[in-house]
């Protein structure tokens, strides 16, 4: 975990009894992931939030627990987004997909779960709760807990393309005036040749980068235009939106657009 200070805490395990630990944890994790690809019957859903940076070294084991739950969990109620960070870009290495948007979205959700600041590897499911973003075992259990919560509110989205535009029409039925509606345009893989910073030499993978981001009055008109970036790919990208109390972050709805 690496916060705004940036600073780094080094805990070596030695001996016979940390190896035995270890080994539990690692059979209890992938435990736990099988466990979220047998469950049935869900009622709920999960939005999973991970705010992180290419130029952080703590943060490949987070992205790449994202992208075990992306490939391992495909017919679930899961909406994946990986927020880049721009507080790491003078660490040595700019993070191409950096927004300091995200970075609002981060010190937003300080506020609201009244943390002491802001750090990366970061994740916040259903907009909650937060943990350590390589903590396999409490963000499956908090993914597996949303899954299982049924919600009386839904969200419709629905995406027509036209030239390098993007038209959404939304319909949340339950939201209230206190809820707004968060629209995220993400690219579902990326890779990275990082030639700077705290991951020099790494040719790092991403899943679900968010590469746009937009707060939206559920209650107004019921329809927006994204702007699409350059290399924007209808097989290769999709919208993800939420609903979410401005009051204390908590998501109540989510859906995938289907693109037209």
């Amino acid at each position: 975990m690496r916060s705004f200070s940036v600073f780094i805490i080094t805990i070596a395990l030695l001996g016979v009894s940390a190896v035995t630990t270890a080994f539990l944890n690692m059979h209890y994790e992938k435990k736990a992931i099988k466990q979220i690809q047998t469950m049935k019957d869900n009622k709920g859903f999960a939005v999973v939030e991970l705010f992180t940076s290419e130029g952080c070294s703590s943060c490949p084991p987070a992205d790449e627990l994202l992208e075990s739950i992306q490939r391992d969990n495909k017919n679930k109620e899961l909406y994946l987004l990986a927020f880049h960070v721009d507080y790491w870009d003078h660490q040595g290495w700019k993070d191409r997909f950096s927004d300091h948007a995200y970075t609002e979205r981060q010190l937003q959700y300080v506020n609201w779960l009244r943390l002491s600041t802001a750090y990366t590897p970061q994740i916040v499911v259903n907009g909650s709760a937060e943990y350590i973003g390589s903590s396999q075992g409490e963000v499956l259990k908090a993914i597996s807990a949303g899954l299982s919560q049924q919600s009386n509110n839904t969200l419709t989205l629905n995406g027509r393309i036209s030239g390098n535009e993007l038209a959404v029409t939304y319909d949340g039925a339950g939201a209230d005036k206190k809820t707004e509606l968060v629209l995220a345009l993400v690219q579902r893989s990326a890779h990275s040749n990082v030639k700077g910073g705290e991951n020099t030499g790494r040719q790092l993978t991403h899943v679900q980068v968010v590469r746009q981001l937009r707060e939206v009055d559920i209650n107004s008109k019921k329809a927006i235009t994204l702007d699409l970036p350059n290399d924007f790919d209808k097989n290769s990208f999709e919208l993800v939106g939420f609903v979410q109390d401005k009051r204390d972050g908590h998501i109540t709805a989510a859906a995938r657009a289907v693109l037209e």
